[in-house]
């Protein structure tokens, strides 16, 4: 679908979504448990569709009633009997959370799985869980877009490096608790997305389960069993972060429903506003946000004669796009000045932008939604190819940017 977008400015209140890091992590945790959780305030995106799907094949079950979800859990323990059962297909769609998240859990619960996915996902680096996986014995296999992991997970010593994904260590945190025994995540290297972290150990406690934090390790005892919860899910800060964007802009937004003291890292975009506001050249470490980068470049691109660097933002290249080539051929064909560099970007502010091209969304839900933003600054319309990508993550985007007064046409 191509969405053509006649510039003009947004107005209104708007709350964003759900958060989908939560969600996907509430959802597992309450799928792990011996009883009956509530999940409300769920968003089912496209990508939390996949988690529950992988979370049916691995033994849980979900009733849906609106914005909530009834979590009836596999019960998962040491000894359960799940793991005598045949190797679960899991398709984990274009959702690398899901992915990343579910095949330690997998060996756990099940003595493994068969992964599949979609997009770019099945391209994306497993090598921190590979390299585990040869220490400890346990059998993968990756060919024809299939991963086939097998064997069981030991208690240990795991070693991961931090700079790559958060996401592998928190596969572990979610697995480890079920051992028979107790294990430790080592970090080879500084755990960059430090704030995701954080909110798989705010879940897991919520759910019963203990997790010691050392010294550049997690110390994870044995034998724990995930206790049922009634968990809400946030606002998604992420999310929030294009809306921000726009009300910098200049469109008069009202960013509503959003946790001030909310465990999401992607709050920090609050106070990189402030300093996108100020005047003068500004250098913003992203590698702890790296979803924030499409409405941080889209900010930058309109400081008029300022400019600004996003730093430490290698991991952008194994997005659902290669994000730092996406940003950049995207801003830079609505008109921006904006220069690539191996982890970064560099943004010299402009007025306005051009626009009166078409661009390519490239299937990712964040560069449509950052070239529709972006939009709202142009001086000629502007047609994104690709636009339902944003469900994904935020379904109702195009019906919310209409709300507040974007003037969009779509063409199948």
């Amino acid at each position: 679908m191509d969405i053509t977008i006649t510039p003009a400015k947004l107005s209104g209140s708007v709350t964003p979504p759900p958060s989908k890091s939560q969600a996907h992590r509430a959802l597992i945790a309450a799928a792990l448990a011996d009883g009956e959780s509530v999940i409300s305030n769920v968003a089912f995106s496209q990508d939390i569709e996949a988690t529950i799907n992988c979370l049916e094949s691995l033994g849980a079950e979900f009733v849906r009633e609106g914005s909530s979800v009834t979590v009836r859990g596999m019960g998962a323990n040491s000894m359960s009997p799940l793991r005598r059962l045949a190797y679960p297909r899991l398709d984990c769609g274009e959702s690398g959370s899901t992915l990343r998240f579910l095949i330690p859990v997998a060996l756990a619960v099940r003595g493994g799985g068969i992964f599949s996915g979609r997009g770019r996902l099945m391209e994306r680096p497993q090598k921190p869980y590979f390299d585990l996986f040869d220490e400890k014995g346990i059998f993968c296999e990756q060919k024809d877009g299939t991963l086939t992991v097998t064997g069981m997970l030991t208690p240990g010593t795991y070693r991961l490096p931090g700079n790559v994904s958060s996401q592998f260590v928190t596969g572990l945190l979610y697995a480890l608790p079920l051992l028979d025994g107790d294990s430790e995540i080592v970090l080879t290297s500084p755990l960059e997305s430090r704030g995701y972290a954080d909110m798989t150990l705010d879940v897991l406690k919520a759910f019963g389960i203990t997790v010691e934090e050392r010294e550049n390790s997690f110390f994870v005892p044995g034998k724990q069993i995930y206790q049922p919860h009634s968990f809400a899910v946030e606002a998604d800060w992420s999310q929030a972060g294009f809306w921000y964007a726009a009300k910098l802009l200049g469109s008069p937004v009202d960013v509503a429903g959003m946790n001030p003291d909310s465990i999401q890292g992607d709050r920090v975009i609050t106070a990189y506003l402030i300093e996108l506001s100020a005047v003068g050249s500004l250098n913003l470490e992203v590698s702890g946000c790296p979803d924030l980068v499409p409405p941080l470049a889209v900010m930058a691109a309109l400081r008029t004669g300022e400019t600004t660097c996003l730093t430490n933002a290698a991991r952008l290249r194994i997005k659902e796009s290669d994000r730092l080539a996406s940003v950049t051929q995207v801003l830079r064909a609505l008109g921006a000045d904006i220069t690539e560099g191996a982890d970064s970007l560099a943004i010299l502010g402009r007025g306005t932008l051009a626009g009166g091209v078409k661009v390519d969304s490239f299937n990712d839900h964040r560069i449509a939604m950052m070239a529709a933003i972006a939009a709202t600054r142009c001086n000629n319309p502007v047609t994104i190819n690709g636009a339902e990508c944003v469900a994904k993550s935020y379904p109702d985007f195009w019906e919310e940017y209409r709300r507040l007064g974007g003037k969009i046409e779509r063409r199948l």
